[in-house]
């Protein structure tokens, strides 16, 4: 039985660029509104300024705080992370309004002095904070449930697909093993080192290694089918050292066979590996029968069980995208360089 899906990482959000500049869109949308409230002793314009350089400070400030304890934290339950991140928020507050004080005393154009100046600013950090914290806690256990339901949903996907193929492969099997008794035992180990792979549940392994499980597969599939079948393999020298999620390509390379050389006199696969500066890209190829060229689409079984396994185990990084031309069905699938 496949383990769970590991659950996200909370933190891994914070450093990827769009959520930093929408951090910063908040924060001066946050200065904005302070700057536009009744009573202000000083010109608006001005406070707008020095309110803008207090708030984005302090965010920065938090963000540079997590991120030097991101180890650390990591060990934490995402509540614990949140409630860490608001003292850290509240201290950053404390220590910029006190630096700003020194540097333009008044500055909040109030008659009070800097002390409770501070403790007005901490107070606003706090009930932000508390905000946030109820939003996050909404958010999270919103994204533990759709990875629950895509767990529930890829272990129905694979009770579908393993049968499937098993059978088969016995078959093939017990068709070779008088005739051809040593591609009988290749076939056999092949698919011990496919099923011991599924079996592990979702992982991470190095690209290499899965696309040596796509090829095993490939293989069982070759001694099946015969002449029918051709694959084509178009790789670089040198596999990037990334990690993918296991099983992740197989269940393309199975959907080309099952909707390909399965239905057709003569059927090629290509499977083919490249890279940009920060993705690496693994296009599956086939041609399409008839009927599928028509627009006859079949299952999507494999197809959605890879798109499960790289959407969960890469943060939604990953991607999985397919389309038909020229007679040929092509599953692209996007990996990030530098998941750790």
């Amino acid at each position: 039985m496949p383990r769970k899906l590991p659950a996200p990482a909370p933190l891994d959000a914070l450093w990827q660029a769009p959520a930093i500049v929408w951090i910063l869109l908040a924060g001066e949308a946050l200065a904005l509104a302070f700057a536009l409230a009744p009573g202000l002793a000083v010109g608006r314009l001005e406070y707008f300024g020095l309110s803008s350089l207090a708030i984005q400070w302090v965010l920065m400030m938090t963000l540079a705080s997590l991120y030097g304890l991101r180890h650390r934290a990591q060990r934490l339950r995402p509540m614990a992370i949140a409630q860490l991140a608001l003292v850290l928020l509240l201290a950053a507050t404390a220590a910029v309004t006190e630096t700003i004080w020194l540097f333009f005393p008044g500055w909040s154009g109030a008659d009070s002095g800097h002390t409770v100046t501070t403790l007005h600013a901490l107070g606003i950090a706090l009930a932000l904070g508390l905000l946030g914290l109820a939003a996050f806690h909404t958010h999270w256990r919103g994204r533990l449930n759709a990875i629950r339901a895509k767990q529930a949903e890829l272990q129905s996907l694979q009770a579908r697909i393993r049968p499937h193929f098993l059978f088969n492969t016995l078959n093939t099997g017990a068709a070779l093993v008088h005739q051809r008794p040593e591609e009988a035992e290749r076939l056999l180990l092949d698919l011990a080192d496919l099923f011991r792979a599924a079996l592990a549940g979702p992982r991470k392994i190095p690209l290499g290694e899965e696309l040596s499980l796509a090829r095993r597969y490939l293989e069982i599939e070759q001694l099946r089918f015969g002449d029918r079948l051709q694959v084509r393999w178009d790789l670089p020298r040198e596999i990037p050292p990334v990690q993918v999620p296991a099983l992740s390509i197989q269940p393309l390379v199975e959907n080309a066979v099952r909707h390909g050389a399965e239905r057709m006199a003569q059927a090629d696969i290509e499977v083919a590996v490249s890279t940009t500066s920060d993705t690496v890209v693994v296009r599956i190829s086939n041609p399409l029968p008839a009927a599928d060229a028509a627009g006859n689409a079949g299952h999507r079984v494999g197809l959605n069980a890879s798109q499960a396994r790289i959407e969960a185990l890469t943060g939604g990084r990953g991607s999985v995208r397919t389309e038909m031309g020229d007679g040929r069905f092509v599953a692209t699938v996007r990996l990030p360089i530098g998941i750790d």
